[in-house]
């Protein structure tokens, strides 16, 4: 079975996630926080330029700060990918 764009992309945040702060895959669901799996500021932020240079994109610093869940950030890259698309 084909997967998705959008589970293709959740998929690569999630491995992003549990290989930059070094998580078991499985712990990494949606409806976590960020407080759950144990991400401070100081990681999130490392989390965001990992993830911005996953996807080669700009995430911006006040809306990911916004974000509390996985699910959020999820939706936020789907967001910018699907902006980036129009453009180009």
């Amino acid at each position: 079975m084909l997967m998705s764009s959008a589970e293709t992309i959740q998929a690569r945040i999630f491995h992003v996630i549990s290989r930059s702060q070094r998580i078991n895959l499985t712990a990494v669901q949606p409806d976590r926080t960020f407080e759950e799996l144990g991400i401070d500021s100081l990681d999130r932020l490392n989390l965001l330029f990992d993830l911005e240079s996953e996807f080669g994109i700009e995430i911006d610093d006040e809306g990911a700060k916004q974000a509390s869940k996985v699910s959020d950030i999820v939706a936020g890259i789907q967001q910018l990918l699907v902006a980036r698309e129009r453009v180009s």
